[in-house]
């Protein structure tokens, strides 16, 4: 069955808590699962996916402090680990900005700039590092270590304003908590196979896909080329994945 089709497919969410609680209707179906080149695999089921932005929106909480009015910078390519930070950012009530905003009270980054920064997460992308795989600053975080530290369950966090800022860096401006089921509908239930986009239309499309109760098989650049030059590949992808849709994208254009 299609998430459309599922008996426990739950309503359209209308924030990131109904969002995550639609992932626990079907805790054992995968809902993202990413492919880098040279053979990295991740499979993050709905219980996995809803542990592992649990234990992030803790550690945002309980060490960084974070919550409405709080503006969490997110310095990442479009990765399986960036949608975990972009939903446990809105679970806050914080306000997602894309890029190292100078502002931003947070800032998750895999490289950490020069200058200091109030509040500096750094994140480990590759699927098995235990730790930061660069040198970290002074005061930073180290995300691969701490966050599994944190509970399983998300504990206090504050209410969500919907008034407040959810979302800032699109084309459609800023965009409050309270639209933000507005601004990620459309999308279908299906088994989507995504290549990289700009930030904020990729993350549009994750959020939207498995709020539709859809799931993900996400691509890095390097993936996402082979792929669109390899249709016995991409074929190959499709029937092992069960992938109903597909939005690689198209190369980068050479410069002259």
């Amino acid at each position: 069955m299609t998430g459309a089709d599922s008996p426990n497919s739950p309503a359209a969410p209308v924030d990131a808590a109904a969002l995550l609680r639609g992932l626990l209707l079907d805790p054992g179906r995968p809902r993202l699962t990413w492919y880098a080149a040279g053979g990295e695999r991740v499979e993050l089921s709905g219980a996995v996916l809803d542990n592992w932005v649990s234990k992030t929106t803790n550690l945002l909480v309980e060490e960084l402090d974070a919550g409405p009015g709080t503006v969490v910078a997110l310095d990442l390519p479009p990765h399986w680990r960036t949608a975990l930070w972009a939903l446990a950012t809105w679970r806050t009530g914080a306000t997602l900005a894309w890029g190292t905003d100078p502002a931003a009270d947070v800032l998750v980054t895999a490289a950490p700039p020069a200058a200091a920064h109030a509040q500096l997460v750094v994140v480990a992308l590759p699927a098995l590092a235990r730790r930061a795989v660069v040198d970290l600053p002074a005061g930073a975080v180290d995300a691969a270590a701490a966050v599994m530290t944190y509970g399983d369950t998300i504990g206090w966090v504050p209410p969500t304003e919907p008034h407040r800022t959810a979302l800032v860096g699109t084309a459609d401006g800023q965009v409050p908590h309270g639209e933000l089921a507005r601004w990620w509908s459309g999308a279908r239930p299906e088994r989507l196979l995504l290549g990289p986009q700009p930030s904020a239309d990729w993350l549009r499309t994750v959020a939207g896909t498995l709020a539709a109760g859809g799931s993900l098989v996400l691509v890095d650049a390097d993936e996402a080329g082979r792929l669109r030059g390899d249709g016995d590949a991409r074929e190959r992808l499709t029937q092992s994945e069960r992938i109903t849709a597909q939005d690689l994208g198209t190369a980068p254009t050479a410069r002259a």
